[in-house]
């Protein structure tokens, strides 16, 4: 377990980062600093890109916070695990829980598909990003979750590799003992963990993922779960019986 500076504000720079290295803060990450932090020239505070580790840099600027100068490394970049997490898009701030806490149980990809009774037909990406960027900053993570756009069950599932284990949360399914089956799964290729919309899968599209090689069908216990609470069951169990919670 590596070991984490809670007490230092953390912050994604899009930039390259080495010793030395100077770097201009964007609008409204100055006023983050400046006005809600309270932080001046002089004041450390840690940054990341995703791709270089994490840093610790210096703020300069004179009457508001406007650069950064790199001082040092704190720590060298780690990888996610190769988990993607697939669920039919929800409405507005429960679509950003739902963001959030998948990039907080560690996924790597967020795939939103739309299924017969998917709540919301259009997806803002880009503030998927940017509740990716938010949880990855406030919980000490370093690499960011890839969001990808949209796209109908069916192609994801013409698309997907079928070497890569699908685990189908379905509240329909006979095991009930998630943790076992898990267990006992292949997952050398990667993980698609799929969870539906309120309403259930179709019938057809119940039917298409049961004729998919290599899936796990599952049920998250005798209770019928929100979308949301149902996605952070799926990548809890996922995690621990074959991601890395294990180590």
């Amino acid at each position: 377990m590596p070991e984490f500076d809670f007490s230092a504000p953390r912050l994604f720079v899009d930039a390259a980062l080495r010793e030395g290295e100077k770097i201009a803060l964007q609008r409204n990450q100055s006023n983050y600093l400046g006005n809600v932090l309270r932080l001046a020239a002089g004041d450390n505070i840690l940054v990341f890109n995703g791709r270089d580790g994490e840093w610790r840099a210096a703020i300069e600027g004179r009457k508001r916070a406007d650069g950064l100068s790199i001082i040092a490394q704190t720590r060298p970049q780690d990888r996610l695990p190769d988990v993607a997490y697939v669920f039919a898009p929800l409405k507005h701030a429960r679509l950003d829980y739902m963001v959030q806490k998948a990039v907080e149980m560690g996924a790597s990809r967020l795939q939103p598909v739309l299924t017969r009774h998917t709540q919301v037909s259009r997806v803002n990406s880009e503030r998927m990003r940017a509740n990716v960027i938010e949880a990855v900053e406030q919980c000490g993570i370093l690499s960011l979750a890839e969001v990808n756009e949209p796209i109908a069950l069916d192609r994801f599932l013409d698309k997907r590799q079928t070497t890569r284990l699908l685990v189908f949360c379905d509240e329909a399914s006979d095991v009930g003992a998630p943790v076992p089956a898990l267990q006992a799964a292949q997952a050398a290729a990667g993980i698609d963990i799929l969870i539906g919309p309120e309403g259930g899968f179709a019938e057809e599209e119940r039917a298409l993922l049961l004729r998919q090689p290599n899936t796990l069908r599952l049920s998250l216990g005798p209770r019928i779960l929100r979308a949301d609470t149902a996605g952070v069951a799926a990548l809890a169990l996922v995690q621990a019986a074959l991601g890395d919670w294990r180590s």
